[in-house]
């Protein structure tokens, strides 16, 4: 137990890397949750069982949309699979209602519960290093291509219908969560990784990984091979590629951390790009 809390409190040990997280997350996601928590601790005591009663529905809430992700093959990311989902385990199909969003309360429902996933599975293979260190550690590499990896299979049993969970997650209104859901990835993986880093470098790994995870996630969908072999050496290209730009940007005495991180950007940014027009949408819609 000991050493458990020892590891989920290392993170504290680097309270600037911690701030950089903070800002890497905020401007997309948590900035509401923060101004909603801030607003609760206003709030007199009478309301501590409306909070109460808000907690049930959630648990409601997350109970349906679990129930409705195997109806999503057949009926796609929208209302009707909720509705399924909802009936499946005997509650109304109108109870859909609860879900304005729509398709979209699915999709980032299943991006939340797979990156949980997945950061558990980084932990406990951490801890058992940690444990025993007999145990063999991966190079840093290895650990991100096979958290990669790891991850795009949970895509797979979806895969028929991704690209249309792709869409909605590029409509203006969904776009600050799906990129805040990505970002805390890719911050996880760097993190279980060994990355440590409290400058620049830290925005740096963050952008090359996620421009190498979108390229990959879009680079599967159109993967027809056996158990997606071609998928996963073009992640190792990708990551070896990535291994050579970040070489240089480092070495590089001309580059400012301005200039490096503007760099690293348009290389991202050229990846959501190639996304939108594989989903057929314009940012203008």
């Amino acid at each position: 137990m000991a050493m458990l809390n020892s590891f989920r409190s290392a993170r504290s040990r680097f309270p600037i890397a911690d701030g950089f997280r903070h800002l890497w997350t905020s401007r997309a996601l948590l900035s509401d949750q923060s101004e909603n928590d801030n607003n609760k601790k206003k709030e007199p005591q009478q309301f501590i069982h409306e909070e109460t009663d808000e907690e049930y529905e959630k648990n409601i809430k997350t109970k349906i949309l679990c129930a409705s992700l195997k109806f999503v093959p057949e009926m796609g990311w929208s209302k009707q699979a909720i509705s399924a989902g909802a009936e499946s385990i005997g509650y109304p199909g109108v109870i859909h209602g609860l879900f304005p969003n729509g398709g979209a309360a699915l999709v980032l429902h299943f991006y939340s519960m797979s990156n949980h996933k997945l950061n558990q599975m980084l932990e406990k293979e951490t801890l058992a290093i940690e444990t025993d260190p007999s145990n063999p550690r991966k190079m840093p590499e290895q650990q991100i291509h096979d958290a990669i990896e790891t991850r795009l299979r949970m895509v797979i049993p979806y895969k028929k219908t991704w690209s249309q969970a792709l869409a909605i997650m590029t409509l203006p209104p969904n776009v600050p969560t799906a990129l805040a859901n990505l970002l805390t990835l890719i911050d996880d993986i760097c993190y279980y990784a060994g990355d440590r880093s409290v400058d620049i470098n830290w925005y740096t790994r963050r952008m090359i990984l996620a421009t190498i995870y979108k390229a990959t996630e879009l680079y599967m969908l159109q993967d027809t091979s056996e158990d997606h072999k071609k998928t996963w050496l073009f992640l190792d290209r990708r990551i070896k590629d990535a291994l050579h730009v970040y070489a240089m940007l480092s070495s590089s005495a001309k580059s400012s951390p301005d200039e490096t991180l503007s760099y690293v950007t348009e290389m991202a940014t050229s990846v959501f790009v190639t996304a939108r027009n594989i989903v057929g949408l314009s940012w203008n819609r």
